[in-house]
């Protein structure tokens, strides 16, 4: 009767053997898929927190346009303004000669500071004397004569405007008066003038600005204007 009973307990152990044996993937892999995901969890301590609050340099070099923030960095930038078109070209000369790794950006501006209504430059005094009498005989009053030297010298200005519509209107009202000569134009704050962008490695920037100062000494310098973030 003992032998049975020691030969059950075998099996039973046999038996419970075997299943381990099996649970733990020595036979090959179980059937059973979630016997093993206490195996497959990761593991706490082996987590490193690389930064906090901030998003990986893959996509910070993204958010900059595929540039490294590095790179963007190294950049100047710099605006030369109130240029003659002549001092434009000679910076660009100079860039080309010696900073060969700045590139610029030209651009020229006309100033407006409004409109005018107008007789064009007489040729001397005598016809500005004669042209002013007639312009009283007609009942205009309000003018004067340009003397500062220029292209406008001797001109009779009739009235200035801050707008085109308002400077046409008062032309059509000299006309009906008799005034046959009188134009309408643009008055210009000052003379066309060049502004120029040079954009390059900024370790050679301060070289640069030193050496466009000593031949252009009255060019002004002004920062870029930074450019704004893209809306998200």
């Amino acid at each position: 009767m003992a032998t049975p009973m020691r030969l059950v307990v075998f099996l039973l152990v046999l038996a419970n053997l075997l299943l381990f044996v099996w649970t733990q993937g020595y036979l090959g892999v179980t059937a059973e898929p979630d016997s093993r995901r206490i195996e497959q969890q990761l593991l706490p301590e082996r987590i490193v927190v690389v930064a906090r609050g901030e998003p990986p340099e893959s996509a910070r070099n993204s958010e900059n346009g595929g540039m490294p923030a590095e790179r963007k960095a190294s950049e100047s930038c710099r605006i030369w303004s109130d240029l003659a078109t002549g001092e434009a070209d000679e910076i660009e000369q100079m860039l080309h000669e010696g900073f060969a790794e700045f590139r610029t950006s030209r651009r020229t501006v006309n100033e407006n500071s409004g409109y005018w209504v107008y007789i064009p430059p007489l040729a001397n005094k005598e016809e500005v004397g004669r042209k002013t009498a007639e312009l009283q005989q007609l009942g205009v009053e309000d003018f004067f004569v340009v003397q500062a030297s220029g292209p406008n010298q001797l001109a009779i200005s009739l009235g200035t405007y801050r707008t085109e519509e308002a400077a046409n209107a008062g032309l059509e009202t000299l006309r009906a008066k008799g005034v046959k000569s009188a134009r309408m134009g643009e008055r210009r704050g000052k003379p066309a003038y060049v502004v120029l962008e040079v954009r390059g490695p900024a370790a050679q920037a301060e070289a640069l600005q030193r050496s466009i100062a000593a031949r252009l000494p009255k060019a002004v310098l002004k920062a870029c204007a930074a450019t704004p973030a893209s809306a998200p």
